[in-house]
């Protein structure tokens, strides 16, 4: 036999999780519960034991008390479990004896560096492993994973493994997900928790943690309302009208590229946008990226649906601009029913004024054609003359603000001696 071969069968030899859990559990059993001297038996430990080949091990031994074998169970000596007390499931549930037992882990992982992608690794395969633990042993280790998601120790997203038929069918996932998110939300605050789910990707899968023959969003509502966690609730309701919202975009792209008529794709919008609870000044405009006042964004979601970038969207604009208002005027008439089928109330209108005001001012060639829109949609009914006075006197800070003032100056003064003639005729009569 070559010496290569002898080095490799010196390997195989050498490794050894019983004998290095046999040494970790002598040492943890003399410091007993006294988590000081844990630690301090955890740091010298690691100039002798081999932490970098039997992390995971150690990890085992810290979290359930000895080594786990496939489906959360200790691996046993004879017929006996080889275990020690000194480990996060054998200490008190309450959150002080958590964070005693956080601070074992933060002081290992700060001495020896190399085992923090070890401990997310670890956690990903204890996770999977719940439906073995006792109740009680999963509420602490969920307070742990809170803490550890908290203090960077791990990422968020390890929680994603709990998406797993078997956890999620008894509701363990369910369980152990809101056991996380209040002792997070305890601990850390709601805006830290919050951002951590929208970063992480949790927030768009939050229904897949519910049992499958319960994921309704009524059960999903009273199962996180329950347990103190209605903020869970509304950011899953704003994630599910996002989705909904990319959906409808979609949808009408198709229907004006597939060249339906204006009154089919009315119907269908309304069916959908009323199923999903998506409001109409939601559906007219607005996207993303829009930059609008505090008084008219405050209430709007991130993302709209975007009837107006959508019917905009359609056409490849003349590039000059003696040609492109002409062009703009007739493209738009064919689509003025479907603009004032979601132009119903004030608002939805006012919303649709400021993102026509935003577009012309995005495009150099539209820059004067501004009020000639405006005075197709005053003529066509999608936009009232209560509302156009209205954003002429609040003079809504979007960019061009002063130019479009000054263009709209003479409609303006016509749309109100219309107004005073009306009423001096009312007056009269």
């Amino acid at each position: 036999m070559n010496k290569w071969k002898i080095d490799m069968v010196d390997e195989k030899e050498k490794y050894d999780p019983t004998g290095f859990r046999d040494a970790i559990l002598l040492g943890l059993n003399k410091a007993g519960n006294d988590l000081d001297a844990v630690s301090k038996f955890l740091d010298s430990a690691g100039s002798k034991l081999d932490y970098r080949r039997y992390g995971e091990a150690l990890f085992d031994i810290l979290i359930a008390g000895g080594l786990l074998v496939p489906g959360g169970s200790i691996a046993q000596e004879g017929d006996k479990p080889c275990k020690t007390t000194a480990c996060v499931f054998e200490a008190p549930e309450d959150m002080d004896s958590m964070h005693n037992f956080e601070q074992v882990f933060i002081k290992l992982m700060r001495r020896y560096k190399y085992l923090e992608k070890m401990f997310e690794d670890e956690m990903k395969k204890i996770l999977v492993f719940i439906k073995g633990f006792s109740e009680q042993e999963r509420i602490k280790l969920a307070r742990m994973t809170a803490l550890w998601i908290s203090n960077g120790s791990i990422p968020p997203n390890v929680l994603l493994v709990l998406i797993n038929e078997h956890l999620t069918k008894d509701n363990l996932a369910l369980e152990f997900l809101m056991e996380v998110f209040v002792t997070w939300k305890m601990e850390k605050g709601l805006a830290s928790m919050m951002t951590a789910l929208k970063k992480s990707g949790i927030e768009g899968r939050l229904m897949e943690f519910v049992p499958l023959n319960k994921r309704t969003e009524d059960n999903f509502r009273s199962a996180f309302e329950e347990r103190g966690l209605v903020d869970i609730v509304k950011l899953h309701k704003a994630q599910a009208s996002q989705e909904a919202k990319k959906d409808l975009q979609i949808q009408l792209e198709d229907q004006l590229s597939e060249g339906r008529s204006t009154k089919d794709i009315v119907t269908d919008l309304k069916e959908v946008a009323i199923k999903n609870g998506i409001p109409e000044h939601e559906v007219v405009a607005l996207d993303g990226n829009d930059k609008l006042t505090a008084s008219a964004v405050e209430c709007l979601c991130q993302e709209k649906v975007k009837v107006w970038t959508t019917v905009m969207s359609q056409v490849e604009w003349n590039k000059k601009e003696e040609l492109v208002a002409e062009q703009a005027l007739k493209h738009l008439k064919q689509y003025t029913p479907l603009f004032e089928a979601f132009t119903t109330v004030a608002r939805s209108e006012l919303v649709l004024m400021l993102k026509t005001q935003e577009f012309c001012y995005g495009n150099m060639n539209f820059m004067k054609v501004f009020q000639k829109i405006i005075l197709l949609f005053y003529k066509t009914d999608v936009l009232s003359e209560e509302v156009i006075l209205k954003w002429y006197k609040e003079g809504h800070s979007v960019k061009g603000k002063m130019m479009f003032l000054d263009q709209m100056k003479k409609f303006i003064e016509w749309l109100q001696n219309a107004e005073e003639e009306s009423e001096s005729g009312e007056d009269e009569d």
